[in-house]
């Protein structure tokens, strides 16, 4: 398999796109791969780069967007960070990516016994450790988490359907993020030149569900 160019790229429908990763997947599940020349690919992308998505993941060591979806170099754009949410750059990062590189779709990708997550559900623990970035990055959780908590409920990590709830919400939260912080994004979305949708890796059997 060969690596995108500006050609195949432009041919590329956003539901074309969503069905490479689909695909992709499918092929990861059932301990398979896309036969690839990767050094091939290396001389291919050298001069220009034109992926087809970009994909939002947690920098869990387990959720590597390019092998769970079996993409190759170009393929994807993978912008990570714990807990899958966005910011003003990360938001920029997404709009070069769709805007001027011509990604057709926004993957917001969550995942099963996300870390970052059960630090927010335990952020009064983790706020005593004295670390204050991390405590930043956990704290902003909290709206979410008390949006769905339920009165009388505890609030812990060991709570697994707490913790599975606020997986799913905070992909939704993320991608309405998108939305309404990226006028730009939002215009490709209304013009549907991308595609911006949700997705939950499950950690234990490698299974993409799509939201």
């Amino acid at each position: 398999m060969k690596a995108h160019t500006y050609e195949t790229q432009s041919t590329i429908t956003p539901e074309k796109a969503l069905d490479f990763l689909k695909d992709g997947n499918q092929r990861f599940v059932n301990n398979l791969k896309a036969n690839r020349d990767l050094l091939g690919q290396v001389n291919a992308t050298r001069e220009g780069q034109w992926p087809f998505a970009v994909i939002l993941s947690c920098i869990d060591s387990r959720t590597s967007a390019e092998l769970i979806f079996d993409q190759g170099l170009g393929d994807v754009f993978s912008v990570r960070i714990a807990g899958n949410f966005v910011n003003q750059d990360i938001l920029g990062s997404m709009e070069f990516g769709c805007n001027v590189a011509g990604s057709k779709l926004v993957v917001v990708l969550g995942h099963t016994k996300c870390g970052a997550l059960k630090g927010g559900l335990d952020a009064a623990q983790i706020q005593e450790m004295g670390m204050d970035n991390l405590n930043h990055l956990i704290n902003h959780f909290d709206p979410i988490i008390n949006e769905i908590i339920e009165e009388g409920e505890e609030r812990s990590s060991k709570n697994g359907a707490l913790l599975e709830r606020l997986n799913q919400q905070n992909v939704k939260s993320a991608i309405e993020d998108i939305r309404t912080q990226s006028s730009t994004l939002k215009k490709l979305e209304d013009e549907g030149k991308i595609k911006i949708v949700g997705a939950n890796y499950d950690v234990e059997t490698g299974v993409v569900t799509w939201l």
